[in-house]
């Protein structure tokens, strides 16, 4: 191709319409100043919520620690807030009303003549191991468990203790 020679480029028209007009842009910052929130801009200028969040972001513009919101939230509500660290603090230090301590049975001497091993063991027979698995002596306790339980009566009462928080 020759040096002198142009090649014709097509010239487009854009009709591209930019969102922020100068317009919208005064609405967002009328409305940021006043104090509404994302939703009620949007609603008011026409754009999704996510374009004021993101336009709010570009734009720098921010709102002091304590937020400024419009009078129809705090005309709702006027009772006194209380921080959530001061909440929890109270919470931990509140004395716990407990109810009297149930007294601790001694626990009887388990009977454990009905030894058994593990090809013994059925439903019948309390589960309680009984010293070291590996053990020449290991066994399991074989007393009559509790009803629906897997242990005797004085077994359970050790596997089952309500913990003294």
């Amino acid at each position: 191709m020759p040096a002198n020679q142009t090649i014709n480029q097509p010239t487009y028209q854009s009709t591209y319409q930019s969102t922020w007009t100068t317009e919208r842009l005064a609405l967002l910052k009328s409305g940021f100043e006043a104090g509404l929130s994302c939703r009620e801009i949007a609603a008011s200028i026409g754009v999704s919520r996510n374009a004021v969040i993101g336009k709010i972001s570009r734009l720098n513009l921010t709102r002091d620690k304590a937020g400024v919101r419009g009078p129809s939230r705090k005309a709702a509500d006027t009772r006194p807030r209380m921080k959530a660290h001061t909440m929890l603090r109270q919470f931990l230090l509140k004395p716990v009303a407990t109810a009297e301590p149930e007294p601790i049975e001694e626990i009887d001497t388990i009977h454990n003549g009905h030894a058994c091993s593990l090809f013994e063991l059925t439903k019948e027979r309390c589960r309680w191991p009984i010293n070291t698995p590996g053990a020449a002596d290991f066994c399991f306790c074989g007393n009559t468990p509790l009803n629906g339980m897997p242990y005797c009566a004085g077994h359970s009462r050790m596997a089952y203790r309500v913990s003294s928080r």
